[in-house]
């Protein structure tokens, strides 16, 4: 199978690559002389240059000596600039490539997992049981705006209709496309705000979700019919953009309301083109009145001509019946299906098409909290300072009032404390699926679940009852260690059990893996919040509570990303998996979900992962008490090497003086700020995980994604217990799937690009300490896994990665090139350039992350 996904990716992308890239070289885009001609002799100045060992900036200049000795600084600098513009559309070009052939090199007819998984149902005669397991289990994928991906609106249209031409095989059609895509900008001038973040995600939403969902709907109805009126939704859709203010102050509650709106807006729209197809065929009497009807009142809501209080779930879903039962009546059912079609994708999305998540900071909500009692003293008893934690949960937890408070000057605060009332205006027009979660980052215990509970009463709800769900977000190794604790400590408040029985006595817990992953590094990460989903599904279990947990997940396997179905699958009995939740965001939104064709694909395979961990038994997806012992040391053994690394006097300035992790807040990718504090100096805790992750990503060290784990299994190895860990390799998913996320971030490591770093006279200790873990590491993961190279055994990915690195490559080297000149310059080198480099280094750093899409 491997060697045949080889020989189908180098067919169906490689060669054609080749083909299409040497027709978009030669097209006339550029204003300095045939810079797309110099492209490829620039790659191969840059692989066999570092081959060599020579530097970035020895390779740049070397080039420009051989080929352009006559350019002067200035013209050097245009050049290097067009080189960036021109990979930054081979790496579109990949894309559209890999996107025409998806079905075929990810063989979708011999892996539908659907099929596989309903096959196995109906062989063991499981039918009762599986139909069972879907009255409750359910998908949600949660859409972020975390800025991982930067293809402005334009280029994607561009990019669609060129995979589109690919596969048709219209060679002149993708040459103008090409053309089109050379003349089209990629950079964004100004920062864009929270809701155009949001616009730009809602594209997804219309014309590839909306589509895709109701496909796979079709696939399971006619597998297993679900009941008439079952109120469980198989597939979910979240969404943060416009919602989410941790640490985003650009968020107001007039954006919360906007995006609302225009959520329900673009879902209306889904349902007026599907009126308009249904209308074509059902064109008989009585029906077609009550179809015109429809198309009428969306028409009028999406014109804004008419109150649309009458329009909402109930009315539709009451329209959508009539008709079928007229047409099993009297119509012979005829086009029944495409009716039915339309009906499950009404009640996956309702009239919010997608819930919002109301989140904030657990530091802000505190903050909030306090400037509310100091503005009404009387909310608190005089001597809370002295109350224990329980009676402080007691009263905070007990039935509240509304209160009226006065304007905060922090508009940051005043915005948390209205959030609350923004909720309740968005449930009275889109119904309570679209917004009802608030999540606490980085929440610290029990009485951060209780003061929001306690705010979303005084500052809304009163004493009503409270229709949202409070999910608290555990990030670090120590929150996450305590998370069981906590839990238990809210559960065991009376006040608190009646707010979850008001909520089907279901609990939502949020896990931060790119947070996790920072703080405690890789390994110990992975292992801190599988212990986490255990300790919380004991404690829920204990109390009668349906934990949900809701898994913050990254685009690379640093921050949680990598092989989604593989995670899933490994987690065993001890973690409740009623649901399936996850975060997604750039290049996960772009390659599982950016076709419909991937988006069903990647749906199916999240919806088996947990309807088998709910139907069978899986040894593989159990660690016994020896297995866990193991883990346990290769736990600690990486914390510990990976805290040391942390600890480096030398790591901040390193990050700092050579990555390009302050680039991220200079340039315009995202609205949110790269760090939560407002402190001049570089403070780990408050730096965001993204940047983070993103600047060892550029560098091609990929720290976060594999250190402290060669050393751990070393440390195995010298106790005789390597044969241990390549028997947990054989036997369990979990371990399986972390040591193949592993090799997929040292898979797109490169360190001959910063091999220069490891003679300077200040970094190139800490740079070899680095390197050398990274040899360690890749040795024994191979040694464990039996495998001669990283990703021997996925060729879909090891294939697509290579591609892109080499294409990739002169834009890194020129990246480099660009931090030494800036380097140069704070010397003391004098050049009136020092913007352009800067700016060089912000383009690249976008083209670099656009060709990390196959880090999922």
């Amino acid at each position: 199978m491997s060697e045949n996904i080889q020989k189908s990716y180098q067919e169906l992308v490689e060669l054609k690559f080749q083909l299409y890239n040497s027709l978009f070289l030669t097209l006339p885009l550029d204003a300095i002389e045939q810079t797309g001609l110099l492209l490829p002799l620039l790659q191969e100045a840059c692989s066999s240059g570092l081959e060599k060992e020579k530097s970035p900036e020895q390779i740049i200049t070397d080039f420009f000596q051989e080929h352009k000795s006559h350019f002067t600084e200035e013209e050097q600098i245009t050049f290097l600039f067009k080189v960036i513009q021109y990979v930054e559309r081979q790496i579109v070009l990949i894309d559209a490539l890999e996107e025409a052939a998806y079905n075929k090199i990810h063989r979708i007819s011999d892996s539908d997992s659907w099929s596989r998984i309903s096959n196995k149902v109906k062989r063991r005669r499981m039918e009762e049981q599986a139909e069972q397991v879907m009255k409750s289990f359910g998908v949600r994928v949660v859409l972020t705006a975390h800025p991982t991906q930067f293809y402005p609106g334009a280029v994607l249209a561009i990019a669609s209709d060129l995979k589109t031409s690919i596969e048709n095989g219209d060679v002149a059609l993708s040459r103008d496309l090409l053309q089109q895509l050379g003349k089209t900008a990629f950079y964004k001038k100004q920062k864009p705000t929270a809701y155009s973040e949001a616009l730009s995600l809602m594209w997804y939403l219309s014309n590839v979700f909306y589509p895709a969902v109701g496909e796979l709907m079709d696939k399971i109805e006619q597998d297993f019919p679900q009941e008439e009126g079952q109120e469980n939704q198989l597939v979910k859709l979240g969404f943060w953009p416009g919602g989410d203010r941790d640490g985003n102050p650009f968020v107001k509650v007039d954006t919360t309301l906007k995006v609302a709106e225009k959520l329900r807006f673009n879902i209306i729209a889904c349902y007026s083109q599907d009126i308009k197809e249904l209308k074509r065929r059902l064109s008989f009497k009585v029906i077609s009145d009550i179809l015109e009807q429809l198309d009428t009142d969306f028409i009028n809501e999406l014109t804004g001509k008419s109150n649309s209080s009458k329009l909402n779930i109930n009315y539709l879903i009451e329209r959508i019946n009539e008709i079928e039962r007229l047409l099993i009546k009297d119509h012979q059912s005829l086009f029944l299906g495409k009716l039915q079609n339309f009906k499950r994708k009404v009640k996956s999305f309702g009239f919010y098409f997608a819930s919002i998540d109301i989140r904030q900071d657990s530091r802000m909500i505190g903050k909030a909290f306090l400037a509310l009692v100091e503005q009404n003293p009387e909310l608190l008893p005089s001597n809370w300072e002295q109350l224990s934690t329980e009676l402080q949960l007691d009263f905070l937890l007990s039935p509240k009032e509304s209160i009226q408070w006065k304007p905060l000057e922090d508009d940051v605060l005043q915005d948390t404390l209205e959030s609350f009332g923004v909720i309740q205006k968005i449930q009275e027009k889109n119904g309570e699926a679209g917004a009802h979660r608030y999540i606490i980052s980085n929440c610290r215990g029990s009485l951060d679940i209780a003061k929001v509970k306690a705010l979303a009463h005084w500052c809304a709800w009163g004493n009503q009852k409270l229709s949202v769900d409070i999910a608290p977000l555990f990030e670090t190794v120590d929150d996450l260690s305590g998370a069981g604790e906590s839990m238990q400590e809210i559960y065991q408040n009376k006040n608190y059990q009646i707010h979850l029985e008001q909520r089907k006595m279901q609990q939502t817990v949020m896990l931060g893996f790119s947070d996790g992953t920072k703080d405690g590094g890789y390994l110990t990460a992975n292992w801190s919040i599988l212990k986490a989903k255990e300790q919380m599904t004991a404690v829920s279990r204990k109390n009668q509570v349906e934990v949900l947990f809701f898994d913050g997940r990254g685009g690379p396997p640093a921050r949680g990303g990598g092989n989604a179905h593989m995670f899933y699958s490994a987690m065993g009995k001890q973690v409740e998996s009623q649901q399936i939740q996850m975060t997604v965001q750039g290049q996960t939104i772009s390659s599982h979900y950016g076709i419909k064709e991937a988006a069903v694909h990647n749906l199916s395979h999240l919806l088996t992962a947990g309807i088998e961990n709910n139907l069978f038994n899986k040894a593989s997806a159990e660690l016994n008490q020896e297995q866990r012992s193991l883990m346990e040391k290769l736990s600690e053994s990486s914390f510990e090497k990976y805290e040391a690394l942390k600890q480096d006097p030398l790591f901040i300035p390193f990050l700092e003086e050579r990555s390009t992790l302050k680039y991220y807040g200079m340039a315009n990718i995202g609205s949110r700020p790269s760090k939560r504090g407002k402190s001049e100096g570089l403070v780990f805790e408050d730096l965001r995980a993204i940047p983070f992750v993103g600047a060892w990503s550029q560098l091609k060290q990929n720290v976060p994604g594999f250190y402290g784990l060669g050393t751990a299994l070393e440390q195995e190895n010298d106790r005789d217990q390597l044969t241990a860990c390549k028997q947990l390799y054989q036997e369990s998913i979990f371990f399986k799937a972390l040591i193949s996320n592993s090799m997929q971030s040292m898979s797109k490591t490169n360190f001959a690009l910063t091999a220069y770093m490891k003679d300077d006279p200040k970094f190139g200790s800490f740079w070899t300490m680095i390197y050398n873990e990274y040899l360690l590491t890749k040795k024994l993961v191979l040694e464990i896994s039996g495998q001669h190279e990283l990703l021997e055994d996925n060729a879909r990915s090891r294939k697509s990665i290579q591609l892109r690195e080499k294409v990739v490559l002169p834009l890194l080297s020129i990246q480099q090139y660009a931090l030494i000149q800036i380097q140069k310059i704070k010397e003391g080198n004098n050049s009136p350039f020092v913007k352009e480099y800067e700016k060089m280094v912000m383009r690249s750093l976008f083209g670099n992350i656009n060709a990390s899409r196959n880090s999922v």
